[in-house]
């Protein structure tokens, strides 16, 4: 339990229903979306598509989407990858003989088909109660009438600003500048584009006027999209990944999501004795961060498309944890493996709902970098993902860029189970950090007992591309102590990342909490 003398917040209590995410009108709405009716994935896609509006630099329909989900009375969690593919046309020699090493953040280029809204209707038809006129309603309405924006999202805003370009500078500046907090945020022509959605399904954006504005936008830029390549997009049913951790099970979205690192970095780190370790000393950042280097190297090498990742066994093998353990000295940091482009900060949404009948989901939405590519359309205002970034120019890698494929991602959404039964879906968002960001919530939870919402809160370290990023929490000590050991230390100045949990009690009773690094909140109900 806190200590009530200090500020904080403590972790909301409901029976009948709970959403946690990174803007309160998208719990409210989510809620909202419970008491008409609706069951769990019904509330999460509908305040999914809302915090596209409240939270523009992190989301929005141009960008992709993962799903967990547990149905009422079943411990079987389902998956969904709602990703993009990259244009049949592109071609990573055609790339390396233009003299590019990686893919242009903002260009055309790094932008692959939103996947996001072909998903959403998908499992609007197949999971939910409701139709998409209800489901999104409420996006419909905060995009016509605005939302105020939150502060963490105009800090965000104001960071990001320089990446808009074209068009998207005349939808998301005001007068070319980024808004102040409190000033509203209005997308008429998106609010137009999800009508349509709700009247005729995926169709409306991926064929007809809103593909052609898209394809427009992406022609300006020297893409190569074309009609074909947005009406062939399609979400893709797939089957979970998992592995343990003392008594609880971590479920994970299988590749292209890189969720198989997160499992590793719990397996090098069952190989230490990270519970009689300081939970804010500098030892544990230190073998924490010295797992996620091996971790993020076997990512970068194995995982992509799943139709080209080969080596998902090798890399959840136990055998491959121990050898990566072995070469982890306790005193010493070892030389970084770069991640490379697709570390650089990025902005994501997440959203955890729970229903009365305990159906759970599990759900992340992002464009990756902070406004994507920068690149909006013309005539709605859509703001595009730069998700084909997260591809390499290397030839011959299962990761290389090429027509078709979906390239390796950083968002994953997360559940966990105990003794078999879903105990808890969560979320860390924070782009590369993510796959650290679920180990060290899950250790957090085992290996130090924490409540739920003092499992988000403490603060974070992250090795990123050879920079040892020590949240504020941490004290002077602990960053010279990790100086010490040879790690590059620096405080960022973002918070990393932020989390939702939801966690589901054995007699009904709903838990939520809400990382204070965001704007949001649990609400039940």
């Amino acid at each position: 339990m806190r200590d009530f003398h200090f500020p904080g917040r403590s972790e909301v209590l409901a029976s009948n229903g709970m959403c946690a995410t990174s803007h309160p009108l998208a719990a409210q709405a989510a809620i909202d979306i419970l008491k008409q009716g609706g069951n769990a994935m019904d509330a999460a896609i509908a305040g999914a598509v809302l915090l596209g509006f409240c939270e523009p630099q992190s989301t929005g329909i141009g960008g992709d989407c993962f799903v967990l989900w547990s149905n009422p009375g079943n411990d079987t969690i389902n998956a969904l990858n709602g990703s993009g593919r990259a244009p049949a046309a592109a071609d990573a020699a055609a790339m390396r003989a233009a003299g590019h090493q990686t893919i242009p953040l903002g260009s055309a280029h790094a932008v692959t088909v939103p996947g996001a809204i072909d998903a959403f209707c998908h499992l609007s038809e197949t999971v939910g109660k409701l139709g998409l006129d209800q489901l999104l309603a409420p996006a419909i309405h905060y995009a016509e009438q605005g939302v105020p924006v939150a502060p963490r999202v105009a800090f965000d805003w104001e960071n990001a600003a320089g990446t808009l370009q074209g068009h998207g500078r005349k939808a998301y500046l005001f007068n070319g500048q980024p808004p102040n907090t409190g000033q509203v945020f209005r997308a008429p022509g998106q609010a137009e584009v999800l009508r349509r959605i709700a009247r005729d399904g995926r169709d409306a954006f991926y064929t007809g006027e809103v593909a052609d504005d898209l394809i427009a936008a992406l022609a300006e830029q020297g893409g190569v999209h074309t009609r074909d390549d947005f009406a062939a997009a399609a979400c893709t049913p797939t089957t979970p990944i998992s592995g343990t951790y003392k008594d609880l099970e971590l479920v994970e979205h299988p590749p292209n999501g890189q969720g198989a690192t997160a499992i590793l970095i719990l397996n090098i780190l069952s190989h230490f004795d990270i519970s009689a370790m300081d939970p804010l000393g500098a030892l544990r950042v230190h073998i924490e961060a010295e797992a996620t280097k091996l971790a993020y190297d076997a990512r970068n090498r194995f995982i992509a498309d799943p139709d080209f990742t080969t080596r998902l066994d090798h890399m959840l093998a136990a055998e491959t944890a121990q050898k990566l353990a072995a070469l982890i000295d306790p005193k010493r940091a070892m030389p970084a493996f770069v991640p490379g482009a697709e570390s650089v900060h990025k902005d994501t949404v997440y959203i955890t709902v729970v229903d009365k009948d305990q159906m759970s989901v599990s759900l992340i939405y992002s464009i990756f970098h902070s406004f994507g590519s920068g690149i909006g359309s013309e005539k709605f205002g859509i703001l595009l993902q730069n998700r084909g970034a997260g591809f390499t120019l290397e030839a011959g890698h299962p990761n290389e860029m090429g027509g078709g494929k979906r390239p390796m991602h950083t968002i994953i959404p997360g559940m966990l189970r105990e003794n078999g039964r879903v105990v808890m879906p969560f979320g860390v968002m924070g782009g590369a950090y993510q796959s650290t960001g679920h180990a060290r919530f899950v250790s957090n939870l085992q290996d130090f007992g924490m409540d739920l919402q003092q499992a988000l809160d403490m603060p974070r370290a992250f090795n990123d591309s050879g920079e040892m990023n020590v949240e504020r929490g941490y004290t002077a000590s602990v960053r010279q102590e990790l100086a010490d050991m040879g790690h590059n230390v620096s405080v960022p100045n973002t918070a990393i990342g932020g989390a939702q949990a939801i966690r589901i009690g054995e007699n009904g009773v709903l838990e939520g909490a809400s990382d204070p690094r965001k704007d949001g909140c649990a609400i039940g109900y």
